[in-house]
């Protein structure tokens, strides 16, 4: 689309996978120089005797084939096995104040730690400590504060079920609930507004159902980059004549056309498989009124079929025995006017009522969704929506039907399960007081806005991060960066070095631990841990390479090396004895979560795993009613006023080369940006009536900001299909524009899909 050459941005018009995927698989093991080892791993990866890939949540099918991985699955497994090393001679030759002029790239690039670090304020330099050291330290910090609060225990997805419960029965046993974890940053509203609906926090379908749904509705996501393993099931239902409706600001690649690299028909004749049967490209923040445009032309359908004597178009005997609050829903949708719909969703009336009937002559549908949803202001009533138009017709709880939330991390779903939340219902403390013989704390914790409010004024003075890049993944730098480096103390527990190691507090301290790929030995003999993909399974893991360091301690040991020195040889907890044998902190989970942890050492042992109890699957619904719940949209009341014609909506998009904060290199394949991170990607219309143009310099300011601190400088403007009105650029280089303040208010997650910036020409300063 390009109207003159601009640098390193060209057309790129293959389709997704193909030899491209091939191509990159080898240039990452290259890359990392680990062709031999990381080629090894790769086919151990999401293996029923191997080790659950790091790079996503989609589940693993029953009967796995050689070849369980996709590209950017390739590229975290060759970042993890890398035979590069961060050792403490880094360190020796570079303060923190240098360090931090690298690229987030170059720092992960780095290699991975090999050994306990120490912050030296007066060299600025990390220096190497034993273990007993360094476990000493962050129990003398904890013991130092005044009040249990003030501590934030964060983690990231990654954390294993062992290490996640370990982790929140150390917090808890210290005496807080301050757990904010990288959910409160994307699918928090999902575990917020669900259990109103359904009773549930997590998605209600198997992979299995995708082989008998006729309509799989997407909503906000791009699988080709975000969870590529997807591709080969979305490729599978177009195939067999399903059909699926893209809902995207953007149009993306792979959810247009997609090559399988296991396909040798396909890769020998070039050839593709068209994914979206329709694509809409609906205005940033809109998906709300889609849903709410859909419910409001297929009631309006099903009124017409019934006066005229045709079989209805909603599911009214599941309405009538499974639902409660249908005619208050539909009261409202009443009172939308279609040209308000039309506005706020960017979608003519005439779209969305194709959408509505598509869905209608469906038998079963399953809707797909993901950050391009949660990550707004108004997302919990967003997914309340979702909810609400797969109940109209009863496409919750039957084969091929149901709600699928798409998580990235491979066990943030887990974490939560075990525990590891900021907002523990009363039912699982009791159970923990039960097992355990002390009393948990019941106030409600920190979520991650939370956290770095209380750094900034003072409530907490030290964080403790079991895996994650916190500084970077959060919003607003300008206030989070200060904020961590006003702690008293920082303890991160990582496999490689990032940009929030360099933010120490008073103290810091660099605790290197074992990746998912590597070999886990304890006392007990070798170990496995176990993950919860995003649709409910429980699989055990077990690494096979050797570990990249002697130095380096599993994740599980870490948290109850802690523990033992924070608590002594007295404590009621016997650290140490968890720690030997993985199946005892298992049969502690299963003792806490009985009902959903039933017998899970002999069952984890079983190919494959086993599969959660989720209610609405089988149509329960653990709500206060009985019953699932219509609810009508809450439009956010504190939405900033978008009637200004200078404020444009920027959302935050991974390029094809990253992983969360994780940049693997500087090239977005499939949206054609090559060797650079630095544009942004605009409707041609809105940057000419703002006398710009295509491969124009341009600054974004946030529209929040009165200091002109805020401003992404010196970026180059590309013309792409976006709807008027708004822009695209990566994470976490945008995350400057977003707002600290302007987040969901139900769940906390922070609006990155939907930041207010002014776009202007750039200049000396910017301005």
């Amino acid at each position: 689309m390009a109207m003159r050459p601009i640098p390193g941005v060209r057309r790129y018009d293959a389709a997704a996978g193909g030899w491209g995927a091939v191509k990159a698989v080898g240039q990452a093991l290259t890359d990392q120089k680990t062709v031999v080892e990381g080629g090894r791993s790769l086919l151990h990866a999401n293996q029923p005797d191997g080790f659950d890939c790091p790079g996503c949540a989609w589940p693993d099918p029953k009967h796995a084939s050689s070849f369980e991985f996709c590209e950017n699955g390739a590229k975290a497994v060759a970042w993890e096995a890398t035979r590069k090393r961060a050792t403490p001679a880094l360190f020796a030759n570079h303060t923190l104040s240098e360090l931090r002029g690298w690229s987030d790239h170059a720092l992960e690039d780095a290699g991975r730690l090999t050994e306990p670090m120490a912050y030296d304020p007066d060299t600025d330099r990390y220096l190497a400590i034993d273990w007993a050291e360094a476990f000493a330290r962050v129990a003398a910090g904890l013991k130092a504060l005044d009040h249990p609060n003030q501590a934030e225990f964060y983690a990231s997805g990654r954390a294993s079920n062992e290490a996640a419960f370990l982790y929140q029965l150390l917090g808890r046993r210290f005496g807080t609930n301050n757990f904010p974890d990288c959910s409160n940053m994307c699918h928090e509203p999902t575990s917020v507004a669900l259990p109103d609906a359904i009773g549930a926090g997590k998605g209600s379908v198997t992979l299995e159902d995708f082989d008998d749904a006729d309509l799989i509705l997407s909503f906000g996501h791009n699988p080709g980059t975000n969870h590529p393993r997807m591709m080969t099931t979305l490729r599978d239902a177009a195939r067999r004549g399903a059909a699926i409706l893209v809902f995207n600001p953007l149009r993306e690649r792979a959810l247009e056309r997609f090559a399988s690299p296991q396909d040798p028909l396909e890769m020998a004749t070039l050839g593709a498989t068209q994914i979206a049967s329709r694509y809409y490209q609906v205005r940033i923040g809109g998906d709300a009124a889609v849903l709410q445009g859909m419910m409001k032309a297929l009631i309006a359908a099903d009124r017409a079929a019934r006066a005229a004597g045709d079989a209805p178009v909603l599911d009214h005997a599941f309405i009538a025995e499974h639902t409660g609050g249908f005619a208050e829903l539909a009261a409202r949708l009443d009172e939308l006017a279609w040209p308000d719909i039309e506005t706020q969703s960017g979608l003519a009336r005439a779209a969305i009522e194709e959408a509505a009937a598509i869905y209608a002559a469906s038998k079963a549908t399953i809707l797909c969704y993901g950050m391009g949803l949660t990550q707004h202001r108004n997302a919990s009533s967003t997914v309340h929506q979702i909810v609400n138009l797969l109940l109209l017709r009863g496409n919750i709880g039957r084969p091929g039907a149901g709600i699928c939330p798409l998580r990235g991390h491979s066990n943030v779903q887990g974490d939560r399960t075990v525990g590891l939340w900021e907002k523990p219902s009363e039912a699982f403390l009791a159970s923990m007081d039960a097992t355990f013989g002390f009393r948990s704390p019941r106030e409600h914790g920190h979520t991650v806005v939370d956290a770095i409010g209380a750094m900034e004024d003072g409530r907490c003075r030290l964080f403790v991060g079991l895996g994650g890049n916190f500084a970077v993944a959060a919003p607003d730098p300008l206030r989070t960066f200060a904020a961590l480096q006003r702690l008293e103390m920082t303890v991160h527990v990582a496999t490689k070095l990032n940009r929030t190691h360099l933010l120490p507090g008073r103290q810091s301290l660099l605790l290197p631990c074992l990746g998912r790929t590597e070999f886990d030995r304890q006392a007990g003999g070798p170990q496995s841990v176990t993950v919860e993909d995003s649709m409910s399974m429980v699989h055990a893991s077990r690494g096979l390479n050797a570990p990249a360091s002697p130095g380096l301690r599993s994740e599980p040991a870490i948290v109850a090396g802690i523990g033992a020195a924070l608590f002594g040889a007295t404590d009621p907890v016997d650290w140490a004895a968890l720690t030997a044998d993985y199946d005892r902190i298992r049969d502690l989970i299963e003792a806490v979560l009985p009902e959903q942890f039933t017998d899970y050492n002999a069952r984890i042992r079983v190919p494959g795993g086993f599969r959660l109890p989720v209610g609405p699957s089988q149509r329960i619904w653990k709500t206060a009613s009985g019953k699932a719940n219509f609810l009508p949209y809450v439009a956010d009341t504190d939405a900033p006023d978008m009637s200004d014609p200078t404020i444009l909506l920027l959302t935050t998009l991974r390029s094809h080369d990253q992983y969360n904060t994780t940049i693997y290199g500087s090239d977005d394949r499939y949206r054609g940006v090559f060797g650079r991170r630095d544009v942004v990607f605009a409707n041609a219309q809105d940057l000419a009536s703002r006398g710009l143009a295509d491969g124009d310099v341009i600054d974004l300011h946030a529209a929040f900001d009165r200091d002109g601190q805020r401003v992404l400088r010196g970026f180059t403007a590309v013309a792409r299909d976006i709807p008027v009105g708004c822009l695209a650029a990566y994470y976490p280089e945008a995350n400057g524009l977003v707002e600290l303040g302007a987040h969901d208010r139900r769940s906390g997650t922070p609006a990155y899909k939907s930041a207010p910036v002014r776009m202007t020409a750039t200049g000396p300063t910017g301005e």
